[in-house]
């Protein structure tokens, strides 16, 4: 069996920047194991799986060791794919997932996509696990569902984290975001994102992360919109808009890769 796959890179204006994401489009479900090896085999931090239902399509994502609930860049990069390389004269597509509907529609030179908004909840008691993982303690500690999120005083704290990803595997959530204000960067706020035990020690750059961040920070810095950066080591930065249900991340996406495979 044959399958398109793209590669793009997502949140960066350039390739070798942004999180790069494979996305194949199929005419119906082909075996979550086949997905999970093709994911596992790509060794990307997601793969993207869409189906067309009418005219719209629905969306399943894979790490390279199980799928997750939601992936904000693979959206982000098969929006692309499905507005510029599918139906190129389409203004935005919709995508059917576990997380919802999500929305991608063209931005300018940008696409912007719609994902939930998710309220981090402060908690009461740091875990010694956690913060011994991070090797530093952070100011705040939130979560919401699956992901823990760190509030660090400065984006150097931030940059200079080295986790113990071994200790990461063995927390009682999956993901753990780390933040600080962005000032040092010329932005809003800065964030990392690591999740271990899905198969990613730290993804490049984590839209489904903004679902907690940006309410978070609206609230902060007392303003719906707002431009962040992910400091991992490729980097990508994403404008954000914060909505009564929703939060709105726009960014760049650059093609890498356009072939077929065969499983």
């Amino acid at each position: 069996m044959k399958i398109a796959m793209y590669q793009v890179d997502a949140f960066s204006r350039t390739v070798f920047g942004g999180n790069p994401a494979a996305v194949c489009p199929l005419e119906s479900w082909i075996y979550d194991k086949t997905m999970q090896s093709i994911a596992a085999e790509n060794a990307l931090s997601e793969t993207a799986f869409i189906v067309p239902r009418g005219a719209e399509w629905e969306i399943r994502w894979f790490t390279p060791v199980q799928e997750v609930e939601l992936c904000g860049h693979a959206t982000l990069g098969s929006g692309y794919v499905v507005l510029t390389e599918l139906t190129p004269k389409r203004e935005v597509v919709r995508f059917a997932s576990k997380s919802g509907e999500l929305s991608v529609a063209r931005d300018g030179d940008r696409l912007a996509m719609e994902l939930p908004r998710w309220e981090p909840a402060p908690v009461a008691t740091a875990s010694p696990e956690l913060v011994g993982a991070l090797g530093k303690a952070p100011r705040a500690i939130l979560a919401h569902g699956s992901k823990y999120m760190c509030v660090y005083d400065s984006a150097a704290e931030v940059a200079q984290l080295r986790p113990d990803f071994g200790k990461m595997r063995g927390l009682d959530r999956y993901g753990v975001v780390v933040t600080a204000p962005g000032a040092e960067y010329e932005c809003d706020f800065v964030s990392r994102f690591f999740a271990p035990a899905a198969g990613v020690d730290e993804d490049p750059v984590t839209g489904s992360a903004h679902c907690l961040l940006v309410p978070y920070w609206a609230k902060e810095l007392r303003r719906a919109s707002l431009y962040g950066k992910q400091i991992s080591a490729r980097g990508g930065e994403l404008w954000c808009t914060l909505g009564a249900e929703s939060v709105r991340l726009a960014g760049y996406v650059a093609p890498y890769l356009a072939g077929e495979i065969e499983v």
